[in-house]
């Protein structure tokens, strides 16, 4: 039955009929679905093409649609919407650890590792290889961070378990094949499998050479051998991965192993979950504490050298949550400017209001800054033949992780207050964003473990610093305050006697200038003198929105807004 509608008259005169009528939904943005993440990313293709990855560009927009599909992004609110459920016991009593997963986590599982998330550069090695991947992981990550995690930890693993031929024989093929299963069964009756990593204990943190897990040889010692593990792990995250890096102690001090989830005789391997961790973020994937009660692995590298032998895995897995912070920022400055180009208040657009514009403008620069850096180190690892690239690439990894990630908690609450009060509820991504924010900066190492890395990789290897510093005065000339910048840092190098207590100032400007030199080199030219007219010069604070005047913040809003309804 259709109701009247009143078109004159009083309140009076028309009776109940406007007691069924109380407003028109206006001036409220259209969802941010059905876009390309790659299309509508300018920064990104600009990026892709620049560090050799150009071929993939069909490739990548068919993956830009399919993340920024609405069936794909309504995958990523179902799998955190329902967390993993931890099963330690069937209903019979037999001992499982089995973690139950919504249906949409496996999803997109299945979506990351069909695409080879987990595997191109290993399977095809090359220019461009190290960046395609990256560039499909920053899209893929903007979905749904969580699940990445298992994701990252299967391509990070390759490196270390390399270093023992005999077992990468075994494992190689189905490490790398593009499909997923997520069966709780041995994995000599999969034809795939994934890859996670158990180091930490409640005694020692990132003070991994305090394990206490111990390791007893079953029969011969060594590399390749077989021993079993007794010990804790105090983080375990994806404990429904295939098999483990483990990090347990022999004679020879502190070494690697790896530790299936099944033993080869289709027995289950006695390690056991005590728990599912309640994290405050990450929260579609599963991390937990288990025991070890004579868990069989076998030693991978030397004995001796469980923490060379892992670290391979370890700077990958770095890489990775540059790569994911920074598709953090790209989906809140995305939901941000959308949200503002939409809304209007106090008689203007809010993309159009000066105010607006310098807190929208630093977002993006921020968010272009940390991929230009992302993918410049990418590049590095698709050349690790050369020597400048393996140096850059040694020293900028914990750089970059320790910055970008660090910078990426306030970026996403400052996208959050341009969205308002709807930034805040549970059905817009952004609480996602947010609660996922400072994730990065914490795992695989945080931020006064990334400069300590930064310090070791300079006293270890002095060349590394030379490579960077090569590396960032490709832009000499470009711009006084970089040149300035520069020059004051690399004077600041001269003596690092006290670089622990210093190293934080450091670091950071490191990165600035890393980022300052990329944006000069290749970047827009209005990024790029904004970046170093904020960042370089103090303009009165770091907060989000301290643009000095004369930057063209309407240009870089433009750059960075997808155009969605």
């Amino acid at each position: 039955m259709n109701t009247p509608q009143p078109t004159s008259g009083t309140p009076e005169e028309h009776g109940d009929r406007y007691l069924a009528i109380t407003h028109e939904v206006v001036n409220q943005p259209p969802p941010l679905e059905n876009y390309n993440l790659y299309e509508q990313d300018i920064a990104l293709q600009k990026a892709v093409h620049r560090e050799g990855a150009g071929k993939a560009e069909s490739d990548l927009k068919a993956f830009g649609a399919l993340a920024g599909s609405a069936a794909t992004i309504d995958l990523g609110f179902r799998a955190n919407n329902n967390k993993p459920v931890l099963n330690t016991h069937d209903r019979f009593g037999h001992r499982i650890d089995e973690v139950d997963f919504h249906p949409s986590y496996h999803e997109l599982m299945g979506i990351a590792f069909e695409s080879g998330l987990h595997s191109s550069p290993w399977t095809n090695p090359g220019k461009g290889a190290h960046v395609t991947r990256a560039a499909k992981y920053y899209m893929h990550s903007q979905v749904e961070a969580a699940h990445c995690c298992p994701v990252t930890m299967t391509f990070a693993a390759m490196p270390s378990i390399r270093k023992q031929p005999e077992l990468a024989a075994l494992w190689e093929s189905r490490i790398l094949a593009n499909s997923y299963d997520s069966r709780n069964v041995p994995d000599s009756q999969k034809s795939s499998v994934t890859i996670g990593m158990a180091m930490t204990e409640k005694q020692g943190g990132s003070d991994v050479r305090s394990n206490s897990t111990l390791a007893y040889p079953v029969g011969a010692k060594g590399p390749g051998q077989a021993y079993e593990l007794v010990g804790h792990k105090w983080f375990v995250s994806a404990p429904m991965c295939d098999a483990f890096l483990v990090l347990a102690q022999t004679p020879g001090g502190l070494s690697c192993f790896l530790m299936p989830r099944w033993r080869p005789d289709g027995t289950k391997n006695p390690w056991q979950i005590q728990r599912l961790k309640n994290k405050m973020g990450n929260v579609a994937n599963a991390s937990s504490e288990v025991e070890l009660r004579g868990a069989l692995a076998w030693m991978i590298g030397e004995e001796g050298r469980g923490v060379p032998t892992i670290i391979e895995m370890v700077a990958m897995t770095r890489f990775d949550c540059m790569i994911g912070s920074s598709a953090g920022m790209r989906q809140a400055v995305a939901q941000a400017t959308h949200h503002c180009r939409h809304r209007s208040a106090f008689g203007n657009r809010l993309i159009d209001q000066p105010l607006m514009q310098n807190v929208l403008a630093d977002l993006a620069l921020e968010n272009e800054a940390a991929l230009a850096y992302t993918l410049r180190i990418a590049r590095a690892l698709d050349s690790q033949d050369q020597e400048h690239e393996r140096l850059l690439a040694r020293l900028a990894t914990p750089v970059g992780k320790y910055w970008i990630c660090k910078r990426t908690p306030n970026h996403a609450y400052e996208a959050m207050e341009c969205i308002g009060g709807s930034g805040v509820m549970e059905d817009c991504i952004m609480p996602r964003l947010f609660r996922e924010s400072p994730v990065n900066a914490i795992w695989e190492g945080s931020g006064n473990v990334q400069c300590l890395d930064t310090l070791r990789a300079i006293q270890k290897e002095p060349e590394t610093l030379d490579a960077f510093f090569l590396e960032a005065a490709k832009a000499k000339g470009a711009d006084r305050r970089f040149d300035q910048f520069l020059a004051q840092l690399q004077n600041d190098f001269a003596d690092i006697s006290d670089f622990q207590y210093r190293a934080r100032n450091l670091v950071d400007r490191l990165a600035l200038v890393m980022q300052a030199s990329l944006l000069l080199r290749n970047g827009d030219k209005s990024v790029a003198d904004a970046f170093c007219a904020s960042r370089l010069q103090s303009n009165g604070g770091m907060n989000y929105g301290n643009l000095p005047s004369g930057i063209d913040a309407a240009a870089i809003i433009k750059r960075a807004t997808p155009v969605v309804g």
